[in-house]
């Protein structure tokens, strides 16, 4: 066997010429289409158009031009068959032994804000996957090249033996079809969402991948970092790392933690997150005032976390930020000199991500977690609370600088894991118990860790109070206003219980359990 027929057909042409120059140069006949055959002519490459091999013209504005006889039994006949050899012998058509396509811009096209319906639909190739599914099928005998960066190793191989080896063959098939599943999967979630169906019977994703990882989980696992086509710039997928290895699964997920808190505030803002859940979060006038909040509200757990930043870290901010250890630092950017005072610690990992202030435009998402055999899909919780939404359910009325410490509180826990209790003063966490079994579980938490700073604070709580008991720890503590959903069946007791110590105590109506 020898690659002696090529078909060639490509919207990205980056690299195709000195490619198809080079298989010329090999003794391989070209065949081309369209505008690829046109830039081939035009840099001196031999070609062969199309309709000389299918005896048809390109019609319908190129829509069909591929999808032919002559084209399809040259990928599909299995060479060692007689009965394919002798029809493609009797009806005078030549096997195809290389084909190197990639398909039509549909991800770039859905992309533009501006783009239209038709042309979104005029940007679905039809012909392109056809020829790399026929190819990739018939790999025993067929060559089939999708990603350019593959050209080089199979001109390699051809100068070698005349032909690619039955394990690249296999290795480039395999590639075609994640190819074709990414791109009709892509077709398939911008069909669901222009006909109002974000869940549809089949839900079908597709990511690329960044990066493969340090490690996952923990160093024995393997891990990978992946991200949806179209993300948007102020999500991790888009952030680009400045300094520092290379990052770890956990890294991932708490910088996302971070990143997802942060982005609730348009004020200076900066969190810190250990394990997934906020040690400490602060706001501040400056990003230097924001970062001192965050970091005081537990100075312990800190060590070691991540930090994310809703500014740019200016040299001010950065040299507190090197007198800890800290796995990563995010944010819409670093100045030259505070660059300057970070990198010098080898290990931190400085990641630049686009404009985080603009959190009142955030849009509701899809989730994907995975389970055993399965997976589930919700939508992302973006709801945010204004003071109008609250219910003031106690005799006494919060006051102004107490409404917006629970503002603030009702901000953060719907970010911490379930049960969530977190205790808020003067713009900023002071005391946060997550993940409890029950809610006095976290409650006791939170005012063990703010001590003394429990004392005129405010309490935010993600779901109702099944009773009581948390209000009479609260009161202990000396904290002075609550903010929760509402909706117990109980909400009586714990009302009662509020008014006898002069809390004062607003529902939300909305729960923000997270698991």
């Amino acid at each position: 066997m020898s690659i002696k027929r090529a078909l060639v057909s490509v919207s990205d042409k980056q690299g195709i010429v000195d490619f198809c120059r080079e298989l010329s140069a090999l003794g391989v006949e070209i065949i081309s289409t369209g505008g690829t055959s046109t830039l081939l002519a035009k840099e001196g490459v031999p070609v062969i158009g199309i309709s000389d091999v299918t005896g048809f013209p390109e019609i319908m504005d190129g829509r069909v031009k591929t999808l032919h006889p002559a084209v399809h039994s040259g990928l599909l006949a299995v060479r060692d068959n007689e009965e394919h050899t002798r029809q493609m012998t009797e009806l005078g058509l030549d096997y195809i032994d290389l084909v190197v396509v990639n398909l039509y811009p549909f991800a770039e096209t859905i992309a533009k804000p501006d783009v239209s319906y038709e042309e979104a639909i005029e940007n679905i190739d039809i012909g392109g996957p056809t020829m790399l599914r026929s190819a990739a099928k018939n790999h025993a005998f067929v060559s089939v090249v999708v990603d350019a960066a593959d050209y080089a190793n199979v001109l390699e191989e051809v100068r070698a033996g005349g032909d690619t080896t039955l394990e690249t063959r296999k290795r480039l098939a395999a590639k075609v079809f994640r190819h074709t599943a990414a791109y009709d999967a892509l077709i398939a979630d911008y069909l669901a969402n222009v006909t109002g169906e974000p869940l549809p019977e089949r839900y079908t994703v597709t990511y690329e991948k960044i990066q493969d990882l340090r490690y996952g989980e923990n160093p024995h696992q393997k891990a990978a970092f992946y991200r949806k086509p179209l993300a948007a710039q102020d999500t991790l997928t888009a952030a680009e790392q400045l300094h520092g290895k290379e990052l770890s699964y956990n890294n991932i997920n708490d910088a996302n933690a971070a990143l997802q808190i942060v982005k609730e505030f348009e004020e200076p803002a900066v969190v810190a997150i250990k394990h997934m859940n906020p040690c400490g979060v602060g706001v501040g006038t400056s990003v230097y005032e924001a970062y001192q909040k965050a970091y005081n509200a537990d100075p312990t757990s800190i060590f070691g976390g991540i930090v994310a930043a809703n500014r740019i870290i200016d040299a001010d901010t950065a040299n507190l930020l090197k007198d800890i250890f800290l796995e990563i630092v995010l944010a819409p950017g670093f100045t030259e000199e505070a660059l300057e005072i970070l990198t010098k610690k080898k290990n931190i990992r400085l990641l630049k991500i686009g404009n985080l202030s603009a959190a009142a435009a955030r849009k509701s998402s899809f989730v994907v977690t995975s389970i055993e055999g399965g997976m589930v899909v919700q939508e992302s919780d973006v709801h945010s609370v204004k003071p109008d939404d609250l219910q003031v359910v106690t005799d006494r009325k919060p006051t102004e600088e107490e409404l917006k410490q629970l503002l603030f509180g009702w901000k953060v826990v719907k970010h911490v894991k379930s049960n969530a209790i977190v205790l808020a003063a003067d713009d900023m966490t002071v005391g946060v118990g997550a993940g409890q079994m029950n809610r006095v579980g976290s409650a006791k938490i939170a005012i063990e860790q703010a001590g003394e700073k429990a004392k005129g604070a405010v309490l935010a709580s993600d779901a109702f109070f099944p009773m009581g008991d948390t209000l009479e720890l609260a009161a202990k503590a000396g904290i002075t206003a609550v903010i929760q959903p509402g909706g117990s069946i109980k909400d009586e007791e714990s009302i009662k219980v509020a008014n006898a110590y002069g809390i004062a105590m607003v529902f939300t109506g909305v729960r923000h359990f997270k698991h």
